[in-house]
């Protein structure tokens, strides 16, 4: 890290003659202080309580809804959630592109808290509803409302996050809102993983495929409710003069990937989210056969959800005092080693499977808010470079990321339990007790080693960023 101030003054020296074309692009709106109230802050996070609600009943429980409700096989669920995810590749740039070029009296990305909000309600209820079909024509049902679903949660979640690049400059700042958003999101979560379960019992009375289908209708009407909060408590700050509208989309997206720092947090985001998805789709299924105690999963989902509560809460308080860079490399090594923790401890442990658990999602919650914050500051980054400042397009490119991550851990959770010999609502083989934990522990030790190889590489510390600020030619007030 001590060498960032002189790989800073290279790149100073490279991009010499950029801050006079950049003058006038990037400026907040007069006499907006860069300090946002924490008001403003928990509203912002609404939206990820929201964006939450309906995303954690899909990584922790559509796997088993498929395989124990549905009536898919596993295998066939893991292909249609890398098929499904992958077709992303397609609609998250084109919805970074269009937020960018969104022109409104609300600004460029809050109004889509409005505009998306019900239809994203709708396909959540509708994906996890049960038809009376055939095997072959639910397979078909399970992939179009799955695929619409993860267009509609495109379509709202890239506005909203490139919605908190543009509420503040202040890289600390920007640490701050992305910890209130995942503490909020980490509520969100545990509502669903508290809620979820025992909603779907008592609403079914015995028929689940039913209480599915509404216990979502209950979820998606409280996410709804959490996106227009978040729009009503928030202000777009920051006025991009952004060079989007005199390029197209793909020309935005082929410049973005010319930025190393971004490519360096995507491919983190890629890598992160095989873990989250692998765990939290394993989660129902350690509980059940390994710990053997089924009436405790929501409890075991809910501890994890608050002790993500407890670590993006820390991230705002220490963000104050260490350089995010310093304290992601920490939490990291943290997320490994309590991950690898669980791999070794024997079955039926459950108070032990329990506090491990926490540990491991305690310094998960540290890095999740710390890798988005590092996109807005990857953009200043790339201004300095290229001069072009997409704040959507870059957000929608990670969240491709994200969905790739998950693409890829989904699928290797049904594929994996599968090859271990899984078999819905059995007792479990040795073999498939053995896949069952590979999936749910041993996959966070080797993402997370091959995260901190990666972070090797990345170089946008505190003290880095102030200078490129400094080239830019702005004051962040820090």
């Amino acid at each position: 890290m001590s060498e960032s101030g002189a790989a800073v003054s290279g790149e100073n020296t490279a991009v010499s003659g950029k801050k006079t074309a950049l003058s006038g692009n990037n400026t907040a709106l007069s006499g907006e202080s860069t300090t946002l109230g924490v008001r403003e802050k928990i509203g912002y996070g609404l939206g990820d309580t929201a964006s939450n609600i309906i995303f954690q009943v899909v990584i922790n429980f559509m796997m088993i809804f498929y395989t124990d409700v549905f009536g898919l096989e596993a295998a066939a669920v893991g292909t249609l959630m890398l098929v499904v995810r992958l077709f992303d590749g397609v609609t998250d740039p084109l919805m970074g592109g269009l937020a960018d070029r969104t022109r409104t009296r609300w600004g460029r990305y809050r109004p889509y808290l409005i505009w998306i909000s019900i239809p994203y309600g709708v396909l959540a209820v509708l994906a996890f509803t049960t038809p009376d079909l055939g095997d072959n024509a639910k397979l078909v049902y399970a992939y179009v409302t799955y695929a619409v679903l993860m267009t509609i949660y495109t379509a709202i979640n890239i506005p909203y996050s490139a919605l908190g690049g543009v509420l503040t400059e202040d890289p600390t700042e920007r640490a701050s809102v992305q910890s209130f958003r995942f503490a909020m999101a980490m509520v969100g979560g545990a509502i669903v993983t508290a809620l979820t379960l025992p909603m779907v019992d008592l609403l079914g009375a015995g028929d689940k495929a039913l209480g599915f289908q509404l216990t979502m209708g209950v979820l998606a009407s409280i996410a709804v409710l959490c996106f227009w909060i978040c729009f009503y408590t928030t202000r777009e700050r920051v006025v991009e003069e952004s060079q989007a509208v005199k390029s197209n989309i793909a020309q935005d997206f082929f410049a973005l990937l010319k930025n190393d720092q971004w490519n360096l947090v995507a491919l983190v985001a890629v890598l992160l989210l095989i873990l989250v998805a692998m765990r939290g789709a394993a989660t129902p299924y350690y509980v059940i056969y390994f710990l053997q105690r089924e009436d405790l999963v929501s409890w075991f989902f809910t501890f994890g959800m608050l002790t993500g509560v407890a670590g993006a809460c820390c991230t705002n308080f220490l963000t104050r005092y260490v350089c995010k860079v310093r304290l992601f490399n920490f939490a990291i090594l943290g997320a490994i080693v309590f991950h690898g923790a669980l791999f070794f401890l024997p079955p039926g442990q459950v108070i032990g499977a329990f506090l491990l658990f926490g540990l491991a999602n305690f310094f998960q919650l540290i890095l999740v808010p710390l890798m988005f914050s590092m996109i807005p500051d990857t953009v200043d980054y790339g201004a300095l470079k290229t001069g072009k400042k997409n704040m959507a397009m870059s957000y929608s490119a990670h969240l491709l990321a994200i969905k790739l991550g998950l693409a890829i851990g989904g699928a290797l959770t049904g594929w994996l339990l599968d090859f271990y010999g899984y078999v819905p609502n059995q007792l479990q083989s040795e073999s498939a007790m053995s896949g069952i934990l590979v999936v749910f522990s041993l996959s966070g030790v080797v993402c997370g080693v091959a995260i901190a190889v990666v972070m090797r590489l990345y170089k946008l510390t505190n003290r880095y960023l102030d200078e490129v600020h400094r080239e830019l030619g702005r004051d962040v007030g820090r």
